[in-house]
């Protein structure tokens, strides 16, 4: 489900839902009353992300009341990465918003970040939560896992796991999230080459229904694919590089280290000195390991090129229904 953006629709919001019951009446409401203010033409998506409570049946309501919602729902919960992707691939606005359903992202910001896109010439715009109503518990690891993702990205935003977001169409069917990685949807759409990313302090609520759905391991989960994006970034279409390069290192270490035991014990027998054999010595032994690591290296590299040119992209999301 890929459409092509429909130029005649100005704005696509998608909200992410996993047992959103209670808040999501009160969202779309109040989503349709700010855009009642302006002409745009606009389409509310939301994806269910296997909830458990009443969201599904809920959405049929909702659908009667607001002509201009779409609702998604999974089949099991997958996480919101895998909301966020589906979400991008049935977009069909120019300007693509995500926010979050717990009524703590506020829909007044709508107008002033589409604008961003529109006017400014934003590629992506993320909301930064200047004044956050969260425990301590998720602001002090979200401080710590903001600053080290600043550092290691180079770009200059505050808040990366803000769910408030702009994206020009085009990021949004460029890019692919998966895992944990909505996380990092700035760092993803940079590596895709979309470079015009801002911020923009908005409004942030305390929740008033329910309770939030991520643990603390988040941040752990966060981390280990802040990684993988710094390599997937950098070697996914050049496997070879990243593989080869190290074994070609190793191979070319182990090898100089074996040519120059075998060059002593010649030069030793040359001129009548006292020698140790050359598989006596405990670094022919190191040598003949970084040789066979370095080979297979070079190999996993050789493979890696294969796959990369045989694979098709596909995701594994179960869709239980489609409410048009």
């Amino acid at each position: 489900m890929n459409p092509t953006p429909d130029p005649t629709l100005d704005l696509s919001i998608i909200i992410p839902a996993y047992n959103e019951a209670e808040s999501l009446p009160e969202l779309i409401a109040w989503i349709t009353r700010v855009l009642a203010g302006h002409a745009w033409t606009y389409e509310i998506i939301v994806v269910d992300d296997g909830s458990e409570d009443q969201t599904g049946q809920l959405l049929h309501t909702l659908k009667k009341q607001y002509p201009p919602l779409r609702a998604i729902r999974f089949l099991r919960n997958y996480g919101k990465s895998a909301a966020l992707q589906t979400g991008f691939e049935a977009a069909r606005g120019a300007v693509v918003i995500t926010m979050d359903a717990d009524l703590q992202d506020d829909p007044e910001e709508i107008p002033a970040l589409y604008r961003m896109i529109t006017e400014e010439g934003y590629d992506l715009v993320s909301g930064w939560k200047y004044k956050r109503y969260d425990p301590w518990s998720k602001t002090l690891p979200s401080k710590l896992f903001n600053a080290v993702t600043r550092r290691l990205s180079g770009i200059p935003l505050h808040d990366f796991n803000c769910g408030l977001k702009a994206y020009r169409c085009e990021v949004v069917k460029s890019i692919e999230v998966y895992g944990e990685m909505h996380r990092y949807i700035p760092v993803i759409a940079k590596w895709a080459g979309f470079k015009r990313i801002g911020e923009k302090k908005v409004k942030h609520h305390p929740r008033r229904y329910g309770k939030t759905k991520f643990g603390i391991e988040r941040f752990l989960f966060g981390f280990l694919d802040l990684l993988s994006i710094q390599f997937v970034s950098r070697f996914r279409k050049r496997p070879m590089h990243f593989f080869g390069g190290l074994g070609v290192l190793s191979f070319t270490i182990g090898a100089l280290i074996t040519l120059w035991l075998i060059g002593y014990k010649l030069w030793a027998l040359a001129h009548g000195l006292h020698y140790r054999e050359v598989t006596a010595q405990p670094l022919f032994y190191l040598a003949l390991t970084s040789i066979i690591i370095g080979a297979q290296l070079f190999l996993t590299g050789f493979l890696g090129e294969m796959i990369v040119n045989t694979a098709p992209k596909r995701h594994d999301y179960v869709i239980a229904e489609v409410i048009e």
